[in-house]
């Protein structure tokens, strides 16, 4: 067949079973728009071209498809650097197709040119600037299995305008074959027997998982194997979700605001496997200090995280769903009954816990009751800050891909978009954005994007005033000096107020005012009595809903590890 460049790249998503596109038109990428609104292919406008490729990555996460994000040249291209960077730190699979000034143009400053190619190339997995019309159907074939296979992430298609309009033959390629990209998925065998031999001589073993066991759709794997062995799970941020968190054996998350059972385990710990994780600063601590009497046993399919930050004694490069099953195989049940009791009497002793006994509402409690009215059976997004480790901490995630929040990058704005990204991957189910109330801010206007496209996305702004984590840290390390964190500072307010129960001027935005003025629906919860209808109100609700919940101001998150401190030096509040 012979088309346009512009159609080929429309033909070539179909081939691949794209059924939806989030994105913002422009110029350069107009000839993609007028070929992509004459198909079955769902197109998501965004309102801001970041809010897209969040999107795009929510919808990935949550079903586990390559997400694909649209923008034009220049600001349009610059503005999905952010999420690109965000889908990069966390293995998120994306195609990213951003338009190009004509290639002759290109290196002339013409208008609305960007180097989006050198811009993005630290943050990507791969790029292409297509120069030739006949290579599209090669391109984007390469561009998926790339996203998709070994350690996803995202790869950025860039196509010059001239190229989008010439013609060419299109031949869509079956299979891929790229010289020096060849994944390994089943890890060496004498490497697994090695790994087995160290998991029977343990006593006081850890299994360490991350959101590589959700990327590899390993969890029943993960399950298996810490069931028939016994061995204690803790789990990273991006992998909540790869392990019942109802299971008796799971100790929570582990690191800065671990949990006292996960990271007293890690520190006694004599084995850590650790698996589809990749041992970064936030879970170690300082790293001298990190399981210092413990062996360890590294499982992860890109070889570079190995040994990266923690020195390996079996390291196993492999899937880890292939490398777990034949660690399944040599499974046995393993005696350790006491080291488990101790495990559980660190659990026990030391619980999650804070305290509904005042008028005012704790986050904490906002999350355990959206947790029990959803009966857990719902997709999680989150912002970054307090809010983020709230839902970590106090929803219980059984399932993997329900839990979706920016790890590696920490990116404000990050969750309501996903969110959008969630609801369009699955329309009937339940899900909510846990936000801060300076977070969502930053994406704030893809409340247009939710409405117009019928989206029952359900956000649930913790208001507390703050920039919440700023300001705990502030008061931790900054002997209370609340620089620049307070969200309703103004000009007439003291220079160095700490004192958040003083009285203070009306807070902006209105956010129920703001929800109705694009459609939404607004409910403010002001006391602890009043949340359980709202929150029943936003699920029955057919409409994006705003809930706005008057949180107590000061409140932190706990446990917490200090900066420079091992993750057995725990802050338990």
């Amino acid at each position: 067949m012979r088309m346009p460049g512009a159609k080929m790249v429309v033909e070539a998503l179909k081939r691949e079973g794209v059924e939806v596109v989030f994105g913002y038109p422009g110029g350069t990428i107009m000839p993609f728009f007028d070929f992509l609104h004459r198909e079955d292919i769902r197109m998501i406008l965004n309102r801001h071209e970041q809010g897209a490729v969040h999107a795009a990555d929510g919808y990935a996460r949550a079903s586990g498809r390559v997400g694909v994000a649209v923008s034009t040249s220049g600001p349009g291209a610059t503005n999905l650097v952010t999420g690109i960077a965000t889908a990069n730190m966390d293995s998120i699979p994306l195609v990213l197709i951003t338009g190009q000034v004509p290639v002759d143009m290109i290196g002339n400053d013409a208008f609305q040119e960007a180097d989006i190619i050198g811009i993005s190339r630290p943050i990507t997995k791969h790029s292409y600037l297509v120069l030739d019309v006949e290579d599209i159907p090669r391109i984007v074939k390469e561009a998926f299995h790339i996203a998709r296979t070994g350690r996803p992430g995202p790869v950025l298609i860039d196509l010059p305008k001239d190229v989008s309009v010439a013609e060419g033959d299109f031949t869509y390629p079956e299979e891929v074959n790229i010289r020096g990209y060849k994944p390994i998925l089943n890890g060496n065998s004498q490497a697994i027997k090695r790994a087995m031999d160290f998991v029977r001589r343990s006593k006081k073993p850890v299994i360490y998982a991350g959101g590589g066991i959700i990327t590899s759709e390993a969890s029943a794997e993960l399950t298996a194997f810490a069931r028939k062995t016994g061995i204690p799970v803790t789990l990273t941020l991006m992998g909540l979700g790869a392990f019942p968190g109802t299971d008796p054996l799971f100790l929570g998350m582990l690191g800065m605001h671990g949990t006292v059972a996960a990271n007293q385990a890690v520190s006694e710990c004599d084995l850590i496997i650790a698996v589809g994780a990749r041992f970064d600063d936030r879970v170690t601590g300082r790293v001298s200090k990190f399981a210092t009497k413990a062996k360890v046993v590294h499982v992860d399919i890109d070889p570079v995280v190995i040994s990266k930050n923690v020195l390996v004694d079996v390291p196993v490069v492999g899937d880890a769903r292939e490398v777990l099953q034949e660690m399944l195989k040599l499974a046995e049940p393993l005696p350790i009954d006491s080291w488990r009791e101790e495990l559980m009497a660190w659990k026990r002793e030391n619980p999650l816990t804070y305290r509904q006994d005042c008028p005012v509402i704790k986050p904490q409690y906002v999350v355990e009751k959206i947790y029990e009215l959803t009966g857990g059976d719902a997709i999680i997004t989150t912002e970054v800050g307090q809010n983020q480790m709230w839902a970590a901490h106090y929803f219980l995630y059984d399932h993997p891909r329900t839990f979706l929040s920016s790890g590696g990058l920490g990116t404000m704005g990050y969750g309501f978009p996903a969110a959008i990204g969630a609801q369009v991957a699955f329309p009937d189910r339940v899900v909510f954005d846990i936000a801060g109330d300076g977070s969502i801010q930053m994406k704030i206007q893809e409340l247009a994007t939710a409405v117009l496209n019928e989206l029952p996305v359900n956000i649930a702004i913790l208001n507390n005033g703050y920039l919440g984590m700023v300001r705990q840290w502030q008061e931790f390390f900054f002997d209370k000096a609340y620089a620049f964190s307070c969200l309703g500072q103004r000009p007439s307010c003291p220079r160095h107020c700490n004192n958040p129960n003083g009285e203070c001027p009306p807070y902006v935005p209105d956010f129920v005012k703001l929800a109705e003025a694009y459609g939404a629906m607004g409910i403010r919860v002001e006391h602890p009595e009043d949340v359980e209808g709202a929150i029943r109100e936003a699920i029955q609700s057919p409409r994006t809903v705003i809930l706005e919940f008057l949180v107590t101001r000061e409140e932190n998150v706990f446990p917490m590890v200090q900066p420079g401190a091992g993750i057995n030096e725990i802050m338990i509040g």
